[in-house]
């Protein structure tokens, strides 16, 4: 099988920051999560709080939302194209699984268009914004992939950050994603240690 990072790796862009985006031009009234946010985010900076609590904070703005569901729907209606060609075109296989820190609500859509059936993210609660768990990230995404699959071996993993690595390294190939380019996870790295 197949593992794959979603945002900057399959998707051109961050999801959620698109979905934040287009929840601004159509629900306007979430602008009153935005001091919290701010506020959130320094301390984040200032790492007062984690990243998972920061999230926690951002996703209070799906309290002004409503309809979350339906406006994740109409989303991907316009950003599914988005998805790479790469991807679509060359490695698409009907067993691949991603795992992302975006959340569960939002890639869960954008998957089931793309005939992807297995999905691991940050579980959030579409209408509060509160986690069920912790952000879905670094050593989480390991955890969470064993949790499912036990010792299924990873034939080739992508993704477009070396925060990835603990699934690099149980993968038997691993490459990291730059827009369409994919490079060779090891020799990325290499490169960035250098500098």
């Amino acid at each position: 099988m197949n593992v794959y990072d979603f945002d900057q790796t399959i998707y051109h862009g961050d999801s959620t920051v698109d979905f934040y985006l287009y929840c601004v031009r159509h629900r306007p009234l979430m602008i009153y999560s935005w001091p919290g946010t701010a506020a959130a985010f320094v301390l984040y900076q200032a790492k007062i709080i984690n990243k998972t609590q920061f999230k926690r904070q951002m996703y209070q703005f799906l309290r002004a939302v409503g309809d979350t569901e339906q406006l994740v729907e109409k989303f991907w209606d316009s950003h599914i194209k988005k998805i790479k060609s790469w991807y679509r075109n060359d490695t698409q296989r009907a067993d691949d699984v991603i795992i992302s820190a975006s959340p569960e609500f939002l890639l869960r859509p954008a998957c089931r268009r793309l005939g992807i059936a297995h999905l691991m993210a940050s579980r959030v609660d579409a209408h509060t914004g509160a986690y069920t768990g912790v952000n879905c990230w670094g050593e989480e995404k390991v955890r969470r992939f064993r949790e499912k699959f036990g010792d299924a071996q990873i034939e080739t993993f992508y993704s477009d950050s070396l925060s990835d690595s603990p699934l690099a390294e149980i993968a038997q190939k691993a490459w990291i994603v730059r827009g369409d380019e994919r490079i060779d996870w090891d020799e990325w790295a290499r490169k960035k240690k250098k500098k």
